[in-house]
């Protein structure tokens, strides 16, 4: 009876080095701050009324600039055709509700907070990401996610500064982050748009039917009569969030496409202390408690462990794969010099 050897499917995410995998992840991590930042900005101190148009001029802006790219050769994606929404979706709707809820909560919420609500979106990728994609995670993996979700429980027990529409958004906004999350790493693994097709195409669809959303309510007309549009300085800033836009979403993909959606969800929830401890002092809108202190390390501390595992296995792996491939090279090496000393040894005789 032949012994039948079973087949090992790769991993696409080992194909991947970890330099890569963390360099992604990093600039992820840095744009997802900066947006942050820039948007409270404009939300929150300038009092911009309209959340809706502000993602409307981000969609704009991804669209501008990859249709520039793309007639300029400098990137490559599929032209449209009747396929196109058929390959995408469910990625529009999930996309557009990712981005209203988003910057909603960023406007109703203080940074620290927003920073700890976020954290769900941890928990909910994970379930979905076994759920869709079939995925396994080891014991130590789930107990740093879980460390994580604790401490976001208890940073968000004692915020005193209770927005019961502003904990709805962000929470709302955890779902679509994590189902967009998780329907992204499968499209760039199954589909032939590419990065930027996903991203163009996106837009395109979405863009619209919020314009029209927007029209629709006060909301536009809000947004264009409002009075600080002659400041040189909300114009600066409004067009700096249009270009963090676009450059998000790319961070965003690119980190999905090197690591898993849960290592893409954890390092958006955990992008770094710096957030929660920033807003702190900055933006005047934080109320200190020690729960709220002590939950926000916890977070911290799980996002780090989880980091800690996630890429040291991968940097590891980069290390037995060099191995390997050196030990590789010495037996082939090796295999040529007793060949050599074979064919000598004949031409001797």
């Amino acid at each position: 009876m032949t012994a039948v050897t079973p087949v090992r499917v790769p991993n696409p995410e080992s194909e991947h080095s970890g330099l890569l995998k963390l360099m992604s992840a990093a600039f992820y991590a840095l744009c997802s701050f900066l947006i942050i930042i820039v948007n409270k900005t404009i939300l929150t101190n300038y009092r911009f009324p309209s959340y809706m148009f502000l993602g409307i001029g981000q969609m704009a802006a991804t669209i501008i600039i990859l249709y520039t790219a793309k007639m300029s050769k400098a990137v490559h994606f599929p032209d449209f055709n009747s396929s196109i929404l058929y390959k995408i979706f469910p990625l529009p709707l999930l996309y557009v509700g990712n981005h209203i809820t988003g910057l909603a909560s960023t406007k109703k919420l203080s940074l620290p907070m927003f920073t700890v609500l976020r954290k769900f979106t941890i928990i909910l990728t994970l379930i979905l990401e076994s759920r869709i994609l079939r995925k396994t995670f080891p014991t130590r993996i789930v107990c740093s996610v879980c460390a994580i979700v604790f401490g976001a429980l208890v940073a968000a027990s004692s915020d005193l500064a209770f927005d019961f529409e502003g904990y709805f958004f962000v929470l709302l906004n955890d779902l679509f982050t994590a189902t967009s999350g998780v329907y992204t790493k499968k499209k760039l693994g199954s589909e032939t748009l590419g990065k930027y097709g996903l991203m163009f195409y996106n837009a395109c669809t979405i863009i619209i039917p919020t314009l029209l959303l927007s029209a629709g309510t006060d909301d536009l007309e809000k947004a264009v009569t409002f009075e600080e549009w002659t400041t040189y300085s909300f114009i600066f800033y409004f067009l700096l969030s249009c270009v963090m836009g676009f450059i998000l979403m790319y961070s965003i993909i690119l980190c999905s496409h090197y690591n898993s959606a849960l290592t893409t969800s954890i390092v958006g929830a955990t992008k770094n202390v710096a957030v929660a401890y920033i807003g702190m002092f900055v933006g005047g809108d934080y109320m200190f408690s020690w729960l709220n202190f002590v939950g926000l390390n916890i977070c911290m501390s799980g996002g780090l462990v989880y980091s800690y595992l996630t890429f040291r296995s991968s940097i590891v792996q980069d290390s037995d794969a060099g191995k390997t491939q050196e030990q590789k090279h010495s037996l082939e090496d090796l295999k040529d010099l007793k060949d050599h000393h074979a064919e000598r040894g004949q031409a001797g005789l």
